[in-house]
């Protein structure tokens, strides 16, 4: 059996599964073990410590705490960026209909995430450094990404794309609150 990958939450181990087949993560098992959940998808098994899980609900990180082992800087750009573009699409629907309270939160959540994937890929950059090492990219879909855009992986790129998705999210709350 392959290694058994780590991740710092829940939500980060079905995101991975997602990432190496689209919709995979509804077919992972979950196994509650002493030291926390294992997700199986096939031949796969992604450990979620019950320490990591814990941290990251308490300080409300939807992917956890640190540096990813699973998904690399540029996967955290492609997320960020799908979970904006639902965040955009979503609130033309909830406009047109405002009093949709699911509708609002699948808006406020995608900005949310889109903000909380970008602030996953800033965690690779070296301390002070504008751009990110080769060594950070080791999956197909990152690699791709740095080859073909590498403009939106600079720590300027991401830190303007991090103040606008906070700033939306701020937006979007503030005139459609209840």
């Amino acid at each position: 059996m392959p290694e058994r990958g780590l991740a710092r939450s829940l939500v980060e181990a079905y995101l991975y599964f997602d990432l190496e087949a689209q919709g995979a993560s509804r077919e992972a098992v979950v196994v509650r073990e002493e030291d926390g959940w294992v997700l199986r998808l096939g031949d796969a098994e992604v450990l979620v410590p019950a320490e990591a899980e814990a941290a990251a609900r308490e300080q409300e990180l939807t992917f956890g705490s640190g540096r990813s082992e699973l998904i690399d800087p540029g996967q955290w750009v492609l997320v960020a960026a799908t979970y904006a573009s639902r965040a955009l699409e979503g609130g033309l629907f909830f406009a047109a209909d405002p009093s949709d309270a699911e509708g609002f939160g699948r808006v406020a959540a995608g900005w949310r995430f889109a903000a909380d994937a970008v602030a996953q890929a800033l965690e690779f950059f070296p301390e002070g450094g504008a751009e990110l090492p080769l060594e950070a990219f080791w999956t197909e879909m990152g690699r791709a990404l740095r080859e073909s855009q590498p403009d939106r992986l600079s720590r300027r790129k991401l830190e303007s794309d991090l103040a606008f998705y906070r700033q939306s999210l701020d937006d979007f709350r503030r005139l459609h609150s209840r």
